[in-house]
């Protein structure tokens, strides 16, 4: 009995250490962060949809602001970060995400409450006066949250980690399952409170959720603040320069550690430091902000982990994602809403096992050798999706031109009946108007959108373990002075192929030629991956193909820390 009242002690001491400690607290901030995000982003677009007579156009417009938004400030934003203390940081953009999307709330709900009032108001100038109010204050919002998703997850964490590279592995895995969770449960809770409710107590609870949100995520963030001192102390240009993942790359390449990580950001703000006694003009303070978006996509591209991230951007040109399109074509082939919300969960379960499975891969193999591996489980199971093209049942059809329909609304024509049945035509529409299925024979109408979805499911194992991947690699690899404007930079180039590929489907949006889009897609993953290659076997070289066991853990991406970061 004697010993086991200290077993008890000491079990209960530390789930104490647990719940208290820095990583729990970056947990709980992250997640409840993700939920309000997760929450605001879906029911942004129902609302617009709603305010504009069932039309996409607003949705399309406030998606390509935002796309357009991050692509030019990404760099700018990442440099903001990087020249700033940690806490003012994630404190400023936590406050002005947070207060943009209530003011977008509160301003909504009194849309929606005088509607009827403002459309007779000069001419209802006051009402798309409030349109575009609404989509700058919800942009201001996005903006804010990609300073503090770059604060967080890709400095914040690297710093409570520590030295341990297992540990960050093991964090940035818990954060992408908070994402995967919040990404369908969050958006289950407002869709219903909609739908038993309104969209003016939609607006009110989202708000309202953001501001208890705000005032538990500052505490939190404080909290953090104060049991990691590491966080207060920004490193020098050199000091802080991680290892990079081979030390037999850089003897090769006769450079040292410095040398590679070219810190370029960190010669401009050198020589603004030395010009500072001149007092700037008006024209040197408009130009900064272009000298920062070009130095910042310079020093992306000198980075040794170029291609890896490159190849992670070539993974948004794709149409095979629980998105908007694949939505919209789901529809036109029969499928229902319920049928499509156990996809999506099935497609979060793949995910989730795909960021445990990159833990567990990561120390068999190391860190360069998961990334090639989960490339290539996601190409294999993405050829199921090219055989779907072909399949029966599938309406892939080249005779067809694929800008038919871009045509026919370009030039008013309502005689060919593909604009009836077009992927917009098809979100518009409620799921329980969605052409019936049994209009078709049921083994040939399912048969090629089965193959789809497996696939796409099936390859979400390899995707976010992949993303995970590259993630760290950034993580690693980046020194600390510049992994601001970077993940900056990278998060412009994953808008930047996202909105390519929203053109595409802009360019050939009715069924017949989504195979066609499928194909196209497939042809960039793999251009990814054939990137990834190459940025692994230079690091590797022919060490990528061996099975590594406990005794061969000579690189440096299997090492077991970081270097401290002072």
């Amino acid at each position: 009995m004697e010993t086991t009242a200290p077993k008890k002690k000491r079990c209960c001491e530390s789930i104490r250490d647990f719940f208290t400690s820095a990583k729990f607290l970056i947990y709980m901030g992250h997640a409840l962060s993700t939920w309000g995000d997760r929450m605001w982003n879906f029911a942004v677009a129902v609302f617009l949809v709603e305010l504009y007579g069932n039309s996409l156009l607003l949705t399309a417009v406030y998606g390509l602001v935002v796309a357009g938004s991050v692509l030019l400030l990404g760099a700018n934003i990442g440099n903001w970060v990087d020249r700033n203390p940690r806490l003012k940081v994630a404190q400023t953009s936590l406050l002005v995400q947070n207060s943009c999307v209530i003011l977008c709330g509160v301003l909504l709900m009194l849309v929606f409450h005088f509607k009827g009032q403002l459309v007779e108001l000069y001419n209802g100038w006051i009402l798309t006066t409030c349109y575009i109010l609404v989509i700058t204050i919800a942009n201001i919002a996005n903006l804010a949250s990609t300073a503090t998703s770059i604060t967080i997850q890709r400095d914040w964490v690297v710093v409570v980690a520590g030295q341990d590279r297992s540990r960050l592995a093991d964090m940035n895995a818990t954060v992408r399952i908070i994402d995967q969770l919040t990404n369908i449960l969050a958006p289950m809770l407002v869709g219903q409170i909609m739908a038993f409710g309104s969209h003016f107590i939609g607006c009110g609870f989202i708000s309202g959720w953001n501001l208890c949100s705000m005032c538990v995520e500052y505490a939190l963030l404080w909290k953090v603040y104060q049991k990691t001192p590491a966080l207060a102390v920004k490193a020098g240009q050199k000091e802080q320069e991680l290892k990079q993942l081979s030390p037999q790359r850089d003897c090769e390449n006769n450079q040292t550690p410095e040398d590679s990580s070219q810190p370029l950001m960190n010669e401009v703000s050198v020589t603004n430091a030395s010009d500072s006694p001149k007092q700037p003009s008006c024209c040197d303070q408009v130009s900064k902000p272009l000298h920062t978006f070009k130095a910042g996509w310079v020093a992306y591209y000198n980075q040794n982990i170029f291609f890896a991230g490159m190849s992670l951007a070539f993974l948004y040109m794709t149409v095979l994602g629980f998105d908007c399109i694949t939505t919209g074509y789901a529809y036109t082939q029969g499928l229902n809403g319920s049928i499509l919300s156990l996809l999506m969960g099935a497609s979060a379960i793949s995910g989730i096992c795909g960021t445990v499975a990159f833990t567990w891969v990561r120390k068999k193999c190391g860190l360069i050798r998961t990334g090639f591996i989960s490339g290539t489980a996601q190409l294999c199971c993405l050829m199921l999706c090219v055989v779907s093209v072909f399949a029966p049942g599938s309406p892939f059809d080249l005779s067809v031109s694929p800008f038919q329909d871009l045509y026919t609304h370009l030039m008013g024509e309502q005689t060919l009946p593909v604009a009836e049945h077009s992927l917009t035509d098809a979100l518009s529409r409620n799921a329980t108007t969605a052409p019936p299925a049994q209009e078709l024979p049921p083994l040939q109408s399912y048969m090629s959108v089965s193959l789809l979805f497996a696939g796409v499911i099936a390859a979400r194992l390899g995707l976010w373990s992949f993303d995970l991947t590259v993630t760290q690699l950034i993580q690693e690899n980046v020194m600390e002075s510049e992994r601001g404007v970077i993940n900056g930079v990278q998060n412009s180039m994953n808008y930047l192929l996202d909105l390519l590929h929203f053109i595409m489907v802009i360019l050939a949006p009715n069924p017949e030629a989504f195979g066609l889009l499928v194909i196209i897609s497939v042809s960039f993953v793999a251009m990814g991956h054939i990137m990834y290659f190459r940025f692994a076997f230079k690091s590797l070289g022919s060490r990528l193909f061996l099975c590594c066991s406990a005794e061969q853990k000579v690189e440096m991406d299997d090492s077991p820390s970081l270097p401290t970061i002072v």
